[in-house]
């Protein structure tokens, strides 16, 4: 019987659960939307519990979340935004129910892992997802970083655009903070239209990616990494890849040297955002040996 490998995305619009053998490719994949936790953790335990064969499982989810393997409270999503998510026990009911080893990580731990892993030769990297929200995860040596626990990249402060000066922000705890100012609802609340259906030529792109260039600009200066992957539904627009290019070349002066931005400054590898999933395959297949 061929050994499998959960993961499950946990994401704060929907969770994406899979199984894949042991080259971490999908066998079967369902998503479903992130509506309450406990019709969420039941619908990922449901289909957990149809493979016999599952050897453990790799959660990444949103946050913020308690990843300290030695807290109470860890496996738990902690001070979140996202409705009646506060203070829930993710891993301990899935844990439960399926009895099989679990790691417990970040969404965007797990892509820049899956990214870093499927670009050979690439020890160094920084993945950011921009979407519903702004999260980082960042790979240094093949390592994740962090200390008492994982990076919240998509909230640190970030220099206004001067066609933006009247914009608060829609982040509930920082307001102008980068996912307050760059994640794709911030889109809407702008401008009263949804991002897919807001023209290429209005202004409201340039100011995005003047934010997301700033977020490439710190993380050259702090982490130095070989590549900068920029994944979620924002970046998914086929013109902001190069708009953030250009705006971080402006920014960073040729202050330091880096890679040709075309290297450097990317979007994921693996297609249809799928690089969480292979991950945590492969974060899974870690710990079950």
């Amino acid at each position: 019987m061929t050994t499998l490998y959960g993961s499950l995305e946990a994401g704060g619009t929907k969770f994406i659960c899979a199984v894949g053998n042991e080259n971490l490719e999908v066998i079967e994949k369902v998503q479903f939307p992130t509506a309450t936790p406990q019709e969420a953790i039941a619908q990922t335990i449901a289909f957990f519990q149809q493979f016999d064969n599952l050897a453990a499982l790799a959660i990444g989810t949103f946050g913020p979340a308690d990843i300290d393997p030695d807290s109470e409270t860890y496996g738990y999503i902690t001070s979140t935004p996202k409705p009646f998510w506060s203070d829930t026990d993710l891993v301990g009911p899935i844990k439960e129910a399926l009895g099989i080893p679990v790691y417990f990580t970040t969404d965007v731990n797990s892509s820049a892992y899956g990214e870093a892993l499927i670009r050979e030769g690439v020890d160094s990297l920084v993945y950011y997802t921009i979407g519903t929200g702004i999260g980082a995860g960042a790979i240094q040596n093949g390592q994740f970083i962090g200390g008492i626990s994982h990076a919240e990249a998509g909230h640190v402060y970030v220099a206004k655009h001067p066609d933006d000066a009247n914009f608060d922000g829609i982040c509930p705890f920082h307001g102008a903070c980068l996912e307050g100012l760059a994640a794709g609802p911030s889109l809407e609340a702008r401008t009263g239209v949804r991002g897919e259906n807001i023209e290429k030529d209005s202004y409201v792109w340039d100011v995005q990616a003047y934010y997301i260039a700033q977020a490439a600009v710190a993380t050259t200066l702090n982490f130095r990494p070989e590549v900068i992957v920029f994944g979620g539904g924002v970046m998914a627009q086929d013109h902001m890849l190069n708009r953030v290019r250009e705006l971080f070349k402006k920014l960073m002066n040729n202050y330091v040297p880096v890679p040709a931005l075309d290297e450097y400054i990317v979007t994921p590898a693996i297609a249809e955002n799928g690089s969480a999933t292979y991950g945590n395959f492969a974060l899974a297949k870690k710990i079950a040996h």
